[in-house]
């Protein structure tokens, strides 16, 4: 008995062990005594204390914990102590740790160089409807994390199976709304983040505390039986991308260089322009100038303007001729060139 008058709840434990000693020595003339098989018995149960009370949980998950099945607290990284003997059961939960789906294709083996395989399974989930009714095949994978595991434990049946199913449908329903030449091609990105917006969004609505990190489509291909004709028609594509980018590229060579020839003809042009009327206003200033003078002298303006005039018209020629109007003919008197020609005129 216990002290306080409390029952040992152990006593019919202990009085089984001595019955058991005693049939043991009576049946063998000496055998185990009860007090060593007490004390076999007491270290069986620190053993097995000591083997279910214990745990250590790893730096990159949580131990949750559950007393009769109901949730009781989580356990982070370290050594900690249970009730023992089933009375808490604990279950991990990687929760900093990337976990991954793939869809339309598995990993055999991870490594420099991965061993991937195609299934009836997987075939039928990569195979999708575009928005212009055409067919792709699209291959995805997504990462995430457990985000809350009490969540992702206890608030969905089948959380994986649920995520797979939910992302799948995800998926069709963003390429459904794509058509075939933006999911092959330049809306990949696109349909990638939409895809995993989306699907962060009902987890979030069904709460099974999972975080979508990434989503990353793979390989994205017609099917094969329409392969070489979709080929042909993407090699058509890119020779027509070609045909534009090669006229864009010498439109961007020849406007500029016509807008800067006909810049270069507007500026000469105003450039004449200025110089007409600058010589213009300077003719007229020298003509009320010279006009101004004539009407002091005449005869002076007029002879130092004749003047002017017959050496204006003679500076250019190569010999000086002088005609003398009392001659019979005409007759050279000075070549300031120094050539020498004779010239001989009559006089009409």
């Amino acid at each position: 008995m216990a002290e306080y008058g409390r029952q040992d709840p152990l006593e019919p434990l202990w009085e089984a062990i001595g019955d058991m000693g005693k049939r043991v020595r009576g049946s063998g003339g000496g055998g185990i005594s009860s007090s060593l098989l007490r004390n076999y018995a007491i270290g069986a149960l620190v053993f097995l204390f000591l083997f279910t009370g214990f745990y250590q949980v790893a730096a990159d998950e949580v131990a949750v914990i559950q007393r009769f099945g109901k949730y009781v607290r989580t356990a982070g990284p370290g050594p900690h102590f249970r009730l023992p003997f089933g009375i808490e059961r604990l279950t991990r939960v990687p929760d900093k740790r990337q976990l991954k789906m793939e869809f339309g294709f598995e990993t055999l083996r991870a490594g420099t160089q991965s061993e991937f395989r195609t299934t009836e399974e997987t075939r039928k989930e990569s195979l999708m409807l575009t928005g212009d009714l055409n067919v792709a095949v699209v291959e995805w994978i997504v990462q995430y994390r457990i985000k809350d595991p009490y969540r992702y434990l206890f608030h969905l049946r089948s959380v994986s199976v649920t995520l797979r199913d939910m992302t799948e449908s995800t998926m069709r329903e963003v390429v459904g709304d794509h058509s075939v030449d933006e999911v092959l091609t330049v809306g990949r990105e696109a349909i990638a983040l939409q895809t995993r917006e989306e699907l962060q969004a009902l987890c979030d609505h069904y709460g099974n505390g999972i975080e979508i990190q990434q989503l990353v489509l793979q390989d994205v291909n017609p099917p094969d039986e329409v392969k070489p004709a979709f080929n042909e028609v993407n090699q058509a594509i890119q020779e027509k991308e070609r045909a534009i980018n090669e006229a864009l590229a010498d439109y961007n060579s020849a406007v500029p260089q016509a807008k800067g020839e006909a810049e270069q003809q507007v500026r000469a042009a105003e450039g004449y322009s200025l110089e007409r009327v600058n010589v213009a206003e300077g003719d007229a200033k020298r003509f009320e100038a010279v006009y101004a003078e004539y009407k002091k002298a005449p005869q002076v303006t007029r002879r130092r303007l004749y003047l002017e005039t017959l050496a204006r018209v003679l500076e250019g020629s190569g010999s000086k001729i002088i005609v003398d109007q009392q001659a019979k003919g005409i007759l050279p008197l000075l070549q300031l060139d120094g050539l020498t020609t004779d010239v001989t005129k009559e006089k009409k």
